[in-house]
């Protein structure tokens, strides 16, 4: 049996403030702008995220399918971190169950920052898969599930190449 790791990390450092890349992380309708999976399409709504207990939706396409995705912020320290758990958002995510909608997938998605001196930060973003039901995500680490091409891996280390760029502009 393949052993899988529930969690992968990627981290980069950035030669910004703390500040200015946690207002990118922090607005939903930006991900679509440092997204490394390709599979992002927008934010719905125009909120920014200011605290845990709070839900963002996005507009998604993964496979020739477009889905939604319901948020929900679990982790939220100012400049600092900030984590969300996804859940279906609509009745084919949710596998035709309309229960299941909203209900938090047990993954988590996040990201935490480091300053390193006094204008750059270092980045790590993360993904949990949470329990083992979650596992087939990253059993096909080496085959590609986004999109069919790349890993969450190569995803994680493209997003933070991305918000790099954001973030230096």
């Amino acid at each position: 049996m393949l052993q899988v790791p529930n969690r992968v990390e990627v981290s980069r450092r950035i030669e910004a403030p703390v500040r200015r890349i946690f207002e990118i992380l922090a607005s939903p309708q930006r991900h679509t702008e440092f997204d490394g999976s390709d599979m992002l399409r927008g934010a719905v709504g125009s909120g920014v995220i200011t605290t845990v207990g709070e839900i963002f939706t996005v507009k998604m396409h993964r496979l020739g399918r477009d889905y939604t995705m319901i948020n929900y912020v679990v982790e939220f320290e100012p400049n600092r971190r900030i984590t969300w758990e996804p859940a279906p958002g609509d009745i084919d995510t949710a596998g035709g169950d309309p229960l299941r909608i909203g209900v938090p997938a047990g993954y988590r998605w996040g990201y935490q920052l480091s300053p390193d001196g006094d204008d750059a930060t270092v980045v790590t973003e993360t993904f949990d898969c949470g329990n083992e039901k979650n596992n087939w995500i990253l059993e096909q680490e080496s085959g590609g599930w986004i999109n069919g091409s790349n890993s969450v891996r190569d995803s994680m280390f493209a997003s933070l190449e991305k918000l790099e760029t954001l973030s230096t502009k």
